[in-house]
């Protein structure tokens, strides 16, 4: 029987172990399924109670990913089938279980090491996100893309986005941009670089500890990372100044404007111009007000925003036409409802952060 995500465990010097968890769906590029989230979910919890294990290890199967993002196929039928007005019981248990184990990783007790190899988008870049060792590779390939799908950048990012320097955060929220290692550890996402090729080398390190703390680990990752004239370059830290200067806005339709109205010839700001000037137009105000809402709120209180958004956006129209256009019918052209920010309603707007369950499922985090 295939197991989606497989657990082991590796004994160390310590005289403890490591729990090692790799998702294992290559095929459909790790994407995190709700029997996935569940999974995790109950053998971190169990293993943070384990006084036998000192650290966790968070990996993926395949050369392509460590993990894609959340199952929205499965989501999208489940918009599919809630009748119009009804409440959406698929993805409300979804987003409260997936941002649960988000949750959970950032404030695990113990090292965790996350190997973000491959493409961590969305729901990966959640876990990765959560984990105390962030390790990228030169392959890494990141991106928070909701802005084409008619999501919102969830799984806490509207928290990290909004702790990259000046504009960045807003910056890869509306253009979905892809962003390499270098430009992960310049924003945060990552704390190494390490060749993907000293993974074994990695690991074996760690199992000679004497002890396996957050201090162990982090000298072992230091000693294994990448020399800096072996990273490929970081174009976010290269456009560092015009990035912040296109997004310097008092309103979303002027910082629309003025990424879409690029004109020069850079890839990075042209593709990120294109991508937003196609992107969904709810997507774009659900990353503006958030961003805005975000600055004075823990991460808790950040999942529960999050939380709220993404169900109102499974009872919205287009999160499910996003999908469709990207993934069910794939003719790359949703038929969003809106095709110019002011058209957004202000009222539509405050209905995304207004959660449609008493007491909120997160209530607890």
């Amino acid at each position: 029987m295939h197991q989606p995500v497989l657990f082991r465990t590796e004994s160390t010097q310590s005289g403890k172990k490591i729990g090692f968890a790799t998702l294992n769906v290559p095929k459909a590029l790790n994407s995190l399924s709700l029997e996935m989230i569940d999974l995790l979910y109950a053998q971190l919890t169990e293993w943070q109670q384990d006084d036998t294990i000192a650290a966790v290890w968070l990996d993926a199967e395949g050369e392509k990913a460590f993990c894609a993002g959340g199952d929205i196929v499965r989501l999208y039928q489940s918009m599919v089938d809630t009748p119009k007005g009804q409440r959406n019981q698929y993805a409300e248990d979804f987003f409260a279980r997936e941002y649960r184990l988000d949750y959970l990783l950032h404030t695990f007790a113990k090292p965790v090491i996350c190997w973000g190899h491959g493409i961590v988008m969305g729901g990966g870049l959640g876990l990765m996100s959560g984990c105390s060792h962030r390790v990228v590779t030169e392959k890494s390939r990141i991106a928070m893309p909701e802005i084409t799908i008619g999501l919102h950048p969830d799984v806490g990012g509207s928290w990290f986005l909004s702790r990259m320097p000046g504009r960045l955060g807003l910056f890869l929220g509306l253009t979905g941009a892809n962003i390499n290692a270098a430009d992960a550890l310049f924003v945060g996402l990552a704390d190494r670089a390490i060749s993907h090729q000293q993974k074994k080398a990695v690991i074996a390190e760690l199992c000679n500890c004497a002890q396996l703390g957050h201090a162990a680990v982090s000298s072992v990752l230091r000693r294994q990372q990448m020399a800096a004239d072996t990273l490929p370059g970081s174009a976010l830290r290269d456009h560092f100044d015009q990035i912040n200067n296109l997004c310097d806005a008092d309103s979303l339709a002027q910082l629309h404007s003025q990424i879409t109205g690029y004109q020069a010839d850079d890839p990075l700001l042209q593709k990120a111009a294109a991508t937003l000037a196609k992107g969904c137009v709810q997507t774009a105000w659900l990353v503006w007000e958030s961003q805005r809402r975000v600055r004075q709120m823990s991460l808790a209180e950040a999942f529960r925003m999050e939380w709220s958004m993404s169900v109102q956006c499974a009872l919205h129209d287009d999160f499910r036409e996003g999908v469709r256009a990207l993934l069910i019918d794939k003719d790359g052209s949703p038929a969003f409802r809106y095709s110019k920010v002011e058209d957004f309603p202000e009222q539509l707007l405050n209905e995304f952060f207004v959660s449609p369950v008493v007491p909120h499922p997160l209530e607890a985090l």
